[in-house]
């Protein structure tokens, strides 16, 4: 039985996007994306996610191409709200599309899309990509106004910002816990599918994936990173074997 036929199954989307960071710092084929795509579905993973960027500091163009025809597992494209990111997503047509917000100084992803903010400019793209048969998610705070805002623009999917979360120490943990578990209340409600992501680890995946409502985990920097010291499918096991424990005592 596949991973997504299983009860109860929460599903893990790896984000290959630093494998090609390592890869761009000298240039090159060396690592190759499409193996660690290959790698993570071979240790777990339910689904392949990655950004192509305005300034391609990631994956570039031929690695969407590449991954596109030599992936097995779904692809998550994240993507900003712009024209050329719209064409490039309907040319290829990836499992999903995955909306972000998305500045070229920033180092990684900082915030939520401000769905609430950017209904006329998000309407036109989420219509497009759903009319493509494309699964649309937006990356948003876990706040009930941009929940809101995602049931209004037909958004079928949300991905909850976990850096908040992640990054918390203290008392703050809780009540970012907590917020999180409100809009993941809020959103069921609704009807919306949600995920979550950034900044999870192995030390505070498990109450997120606690979170029966939960449908999916988009993880990556973390699981890279910690690939150069134990290996890309030992660190993926540990995870995927974290969040079935986690969800197994839900």
């Amino acid at each position: 039985m596949t991973n997504h036929l299983r009860p109860n199954h929460l599903r893990l989307g790896v984000n290959i996007d630093h494998v090609a960071t390592i890869r761009n710092a000298r240039g090159g084929l060396h690592p190759d994306p499409l193996r660690a795509a290959e790698m993570a579905a071979a240790a777990g993973a339910d689904g392949i996610t990655v950004h192509l960027r305005e300034d391609r500091r990631h994956i570039t163009d031929a690695d969407l191409d590449r991954l596109s025809i030599g992936v097995a597992l779904p692809i998550n494209l994240e993507m900003a709200a712009t024209d050329e990111m719209l064409g490039i997503a309907l040319r290829h047509r990836p499992h999903a599309a995955c909306i972000v917000p998305e500045r070229r100084a920033e180092r990684t992803t900082e915030g939520g899309l401000d769905a609430a903010g950017q209904h006329n400019v998000l309407a036109p793209i989420i219509s497009r990509l759903r009319d493509a048969g494309m699964r649309v998610s937006l990356f948003i705070a876990p706040e009930e106004r941009q929940l809101e805002a995602a049931a209004r623009l037909g958004a079928p999917v949300v991905e909850l910002h976990t850096g908040p979360y992640a990054h918390a120490e203290g008392e703050a943990v809780a009540a970012e816990l907590a917020r999180l578990e409100r809009a993941v209340a809020i959103g069921t409600a609704m009807g919306l599918e949600l995920h979550a992501g950034h900044g999870l680890t192995y030390d505070n995946v498990t109450p997120v994936a606690a979170l029966p409502q939960l449908a999916e985990l988009n993880i990556g920097h973390f699981l890279i990173g910690e690939a150069v010291f134990v290996g890309l499918s030992s660190a993926i096991g540990r995870m995927r074997g974290l969040m079935d424990a986690a969800r197994a005592s839900a």
